[in-house]
């Protein structure tokens, strides 16, 4: 792999536990010879490799397409989500941001509402439940020709496009001190908002999908812009305005109807 003379040597603090009932602890370990073109990834697989054939447990962590796309991927590396690299999801990670003789340690993500699995895994499916509440629409778009037809502004589109490039790795939630989930949710809520197929369940949407954010047991937002920081699509902090916004709408426009329209 690579030019060995520029191969570089590392020292792996890695956090391990067995599951979310039994206390963890870092343990030490060598990655010897790494070429700077691997990915983080592939230079795991290779600890792993040398692991196993000492009859160890490998190193359980998550992966999928280690493109950049799924959002499968991640854990801390030196306190950072996703690694030191800015706009990178740990998968596209490459050794070559790193320094022969350094130490890395490595440990999941660390949020109430992400239970450990096991290692560098933990359980994301509270992000799935987000996206259930609300993340959908109910308009017959027909095929992709069809859906394609519908007039959609210019600035709206980059803007929904730009919302709906969240890949819901979760490092928004593990960077942030509250580990809130609001740029995720608000990402969601977002892109629905700004086109015309999102629009018959809008309000409701923002309803359902702030409130089960709350139910999973997320922090709440102090906006100190750590999670868009971490976020590996650099999503904008512009997304949890919007998101207050649509809530507060919503909101507002529910107790009116409760009351008759007396509202004023």
């Amino acid at each position: 792999m690579g030019n060995a003379k520029n191969n570089i040597n590392l020292h792996l603090k890695v956090w391990r536990q067995k599951n979310n009932q039994t206390p963890g602890e870092f343990k030490t370990y060598e990655a010897k010879e790494v070429s700077p073109d691997a990915s983080f990834l592939e230079m795991l697989d290779a600890v792993n490799e040398s692991l196993v054939k000492k009859n160890e447990e490998p190193i359980l962590f998550d992966h999928d397409c280690r493109e950049g796309i799924c959002g499968s991927c991640g854990f801390m590396i030196n306190g950072n989500a996703h690694g030191p690299q800015k706009g990178t999801t740990v998968c596209q990670l490459h050794m070559r941001h790193f320094n022969d003789g350094e130490t890395l340690t490595l440990e999941p993500w660390r949020a109430q509402a992400f239970p450990i699995l096991k290692d560098l895994t933990v359980d994301r499916t509270a992000l799935d439940r987000i996206i259930k509440a609300g993340g959908y629409i109910s308009v017959n778009t027909g095929n992709a020709q069809d859906a394609n037809a519908l007039p959609i502004s210019k600035p709206n589109a980059d803007e929904a496009f730009m919302s709906a490039t969240c890949i819901g790795c979760g490092a928004c939630v593990a960077s942030c001190k509250n580990a809130s989930a609001a740029l995720f949710t608000s990402a969601k809520i977002t892109h629905l908002s700004l086109l015309p197929q999102g629009q018959v369940e809008r309000e409701q949407r923002a309803l359902d999908m702030v409130s089960q954010m709350d139910v999973e047991g997320f922090g709440a937002c102090t906006s100190t812009g750590t999670c868009s920081a971490s976020c590996p699509k650099e999503i904008s902090l512009i997304n949890i305005a919007t998101m207050n916004r649509e809530f507060l709408k919503a909101t507002l426009n529910k107790k009116e109807e409760a009351s008759g329209g007396d509202m004023a």
